[in-house]
């Protein structure tokens, strides 16, 4: 993850959830239906997970509900204002798994 998080984010940490989407970067002409590649950390799940007291499952569908959020346009690192739509998303989606 710190290798991912590293060459396309230009972050040189690790980082529980990344999102690729298909409608950027070098092949962002290729038409498709899907969104993009979502990789999730399943050693920063397990952490994450006993940290909050939750299952591991538990924190893998948060992760994923985080990464596919940021895949519809939503980016909680532009403001405050948009960190909040994004987490309402998010829990509006989590709701619909349960």
């Amino acid at each position: 993850m710190r290798t991912l998080n590293r060459r396309y984010r230009a972050k040189d940490k690790t980082t529980d959830v990344l999102s690729f989407s298909f409608k950027e970067g070098k092949f962002n002409t290729i038409r498709t239906e899907m969104l993009g590649d979502i990789v999730i950390s399943v050693p920063a799940a397990r952490r994450q997970a006993k940290a909050f007291g939750q299952r591991v499952s538990v924190e893998i569908q948060r992760l994923l509900v985080h990464g596919l959020v940021h895949l519809l346009g939503y980016d909680h690192e532009r403001s405050a204002r948009e960190a909040r739509r994004m987490e309402r998303m998010e829990q509006l989606l989590l709701k619909k798994l349960i």
